[in-house]
């Protein structure tokens, strides 16, 4: 009963916030539902903004848990599997087929095929209050926004004003009439900066994880060119040209000859080209549901699992520059095969309190990407970092998408709203 009342004044908080985002550019909201609680929570920063109810998926089409994104928002929409079921208010979290939707049917437990339902009248107003590219995190408990504030989170770069070069010098009266002395003239003081302007640009999103094979290789073969070691085109994949090139390099440098891309031959090879520590990580950086870059990273004590965290920023200071940001931690057990790829022996807990600070004191960005990325930051952009790399859910119109799998039970993509061909 407590519990309800929450969701009803919830729904009131609702009413009167859309009307207030309505006149307004709208802030950076965040979506938090937990299938334990079947709630679905809308924050600003850390302040709870609207609550409801909801109904995510039964046994055997489970909603998945992990940071979505709204990818898509159709005010009238029928699912094309499910008999041309009614979907209004739908509002897409992947291509395959999960979204927040409003039904006539939503009950204190699990009951859809795998997407969140919502009060008819909530969804009406949330549809209001959010636009494409807002995040949307489903765990199995509540998930809260924090403050963190850390030297690894990246601000926006802030133009310092220019400083006042030396005054011209110009002739003034004097008392000789045949010389001219020259004063410095005393220029009016500059007008005082306008206030910073929050940038307009849409938000970035960024990803850390671990380094794929591919990505390894395709560094291998560019250092390899770059000594003098024909490794062929550059292009993550290894063929003959560049067995023969690693077996070049081992043979010059007395190593045992086997053309294998070995941690040994791998840290020897970086060495060699005064690369330093060879990275393990990989930072990717999206914009508008599109890839803009991506730059190596390390990962200090990489037998430690990353774990999943989120992060957002916003709430940019207008004098100065400066934004906060705010982190949740998700559940998420890695599968043995996962951790014994990655050569994860210790897992992370995600409710420890300084879980993310933990995390971020172990990864290096370059500088130069540092930079590029703080020149990009604008408000609403974020941050995820996990274990899980680049899912079957990223691709082409998404935001990074990440699937986080509980221990009990393993993600499932689910067709409750499949989208319209």
């Amino acid at each position: 009963m407590v519990l309800r009342l929450a969701f009803g004044l919830g729904f009131a908080l609702a009413l009167s916030a859309s009307t207030a985002l309505a006149g307004s550019e709208q802030a950076p909201l965040q979506i938090v539902v937990s299938r334990d609680q079947q709630s679905l929570v809308v924050y600003d920063g850390n302040t709870v903004v609207a609550t409801s109810n909801v109904s995510t998926g039964k046994a055997g089409h489970s909603t998945p848990t992990g940071i979505f994104s709204i990818l898509e928002k159709r005010r009238f929409h029928k699912s094309n599997i499910y008999s041309n079921a009614p979907m209004p208010f739908m509002q897409r979290l992947t291509w395959s087929g999960i979204a927040l939707h409003a039904s006539n049917h939503v009950p204190s437990y699990p009951a859809s095929h795998g997407c969140v339902r919502m009060p008819d009248a909530f969804a009406r107003q949330l549809f209001k209050m959010t636009g494409r590219g807002l995040h949307v995190l489903i765990s199995d408990r509540q998930l809260t926004p924090v403050a963190i504030s850390d030297p690894f989170l990246f601000q926006p770069k802030v133009e310092e004003p220019a400083l006042l070069s030396d005054a011209t010098l110009r002739p003034s009266v004097s008392q000789v009439p045949t010389q001219s002395v020259e004063v410095a003239t005393i220029e009016p003081a500059p007008e005082k900066p306008a206030a910073t302007e929050t940038k307009s640009e849409p938000p970035i999103r960024m990803l850390i994880t671990h380094r794929g094979m591919r990505e390894i290789t395709l560094d291998i073969q560019s250092l390899l060119n770059e000594l003098g070691y024909a490794a062929g085109f550059a292009d993550g994949y290894a063929g003959a040209q560049t067995t023969d090139a690693i077996k070049a390099f081992q043979t010059a440098e007395a190593m045992t000859v086997d053309g294998k891309m070995t941690p040994a031959f791998i840290e020897a090879l970086y060495a060699k080209a005064g690369k330093g520590k060879p990275p393990n990580g990989q930072l990717l950086v999206r914009r508008d549901f599109e890839p803009l870059f991506e730059t190596p990273v390390v990962i200090e004590r990489p037998e430690i699992a990353l774990g999943t965290h989120f992060f957002q920023f916003q709430d940019i200071d207008a004098s100065t520059g400066k934004g906060e940001w705010f982190v949740m931690t998700l559940d998420n057990t890695l599968s043995g095969p996962m951790k014994k790829r990655l050569g994860i022996t210790v897992e992370e807990d995600p409710t420890a309190f300084n879980s993310a600070q933990r995390t971020l004191s172990r990864i290096k960005v370059p500088d130069d990407a540092r930079q590029r990325i703080e020149a990009l930051l604008a408000e609403g952009s974020s941050l995820t970092i996990s274990d899980m790399g680049l899912g079957q859910e990223t691709g082409a119109g998404t935001d990074f998408v990440t699937v986080t799998r509980t221990r009990s039970a393993a993600p499932r993509v689910i067709h409750d709203a499949q989208r319209s061909l």
